[in-house]
């Protein structure tokens, strides 16, 4: 295509967005490939498409699991988290016995009682900072009815919510550590690791990395006894 070749060579090429998703599925090209197709034509990346569902390899499962005493999650654009390695789940319950609105990340936030206690004196500034995201996301994917059905179902369980959204604010991600809350061992120290997969831009890891302050310790007893509750 001789466009294709004046892209290459950064000629002035006035092309929206729609026609670039449209050239993107006829040449089935992959997420990096239309990225860089974006980036040719507009000098920018395109929005993340979440209207397609993404599905978490078994390379990528396997990765999350030998994070052994780290726990880890992977989120999709909808902020849901569909994997997880053990870790997470001695820390924040047996995900896989829940709904998959039960796993939103958002919903988890304002409706899990054991969330907001492992969180501790952090939930309020994790909880602004993820609804800030959600606002975020909203604004850039109106037209997906999705969003609009999650907030009115989080706007009627949580004035909390509700009150955050409402302060508009806009928070950058946490650098700081991560202090997190367990009934029998105390408080537990990790730093977040946390990175968008090469392979698909929607799919968040996340991974929760203990101290060596006794928290690798804790970490390994929080396993124990949660293997020896199942």
């Amino acid at each position: 295509m001789d466009w294709y070749t004046y892209l290459e060579q950064g000629r002035p090429i006035n092309v929206s967005a729609e026609v670039l998703d449209r050239i993107s599925e006829v040449l089935r090209l992959d997420e990096a490939e239309r990225r860089h197709l974006y980036h040719l034509a507009r000098k920018q990346f395109p929005l993340i498409n979440t209207h397609q569902p993404s599905k978490v390899t078994a390379e990528l499962q396997r990765f999350l699991d030998s994070q052994t005493l780290s726990p880890s999650n992977i989120m999709d654009a909808h902020m849901n988290i569909i994997a997880w390695n053990e870790a997470y789940c001695a820390m924040n319950g047996d995900l896989a016995a829940m709904s998959e609105s039960e796993r939103n990340f958002v919903w988890m936030t304002f409706t899990s009682a054991r969330f907001r206690y492992v969180k501790g004196e952090q939930w309020e500034m994790h909880a602004r900072r993820i609804v800030a995201t959600f606002h975020a996301r909203y604004a850039r994917h109106g037209e997906d009815p999705w969003w609009s059905e999650q907030f009115e179902a989080l706007s009627k369980v949580s004035s909390e919510f509700r009150e955050f959204w409402d302060s508009h604010e806009i928070l950058d991600a946490i650098d700081a550590p991560k202090t997190l809350h367990c009934p029998n061992l105390g408080k537990l120290n990790f730093d977040l690791v946390s990175f968008q997969y090469l392979n698909d831009s929607n799919l968040t890891v996340s991974i929760h990395v203990p101290h060596q302050d006794g928290s690798v310790e804790k970490m390994q007893q929080l396993l124990t006894d949660y293997r020896d509750q199942r």
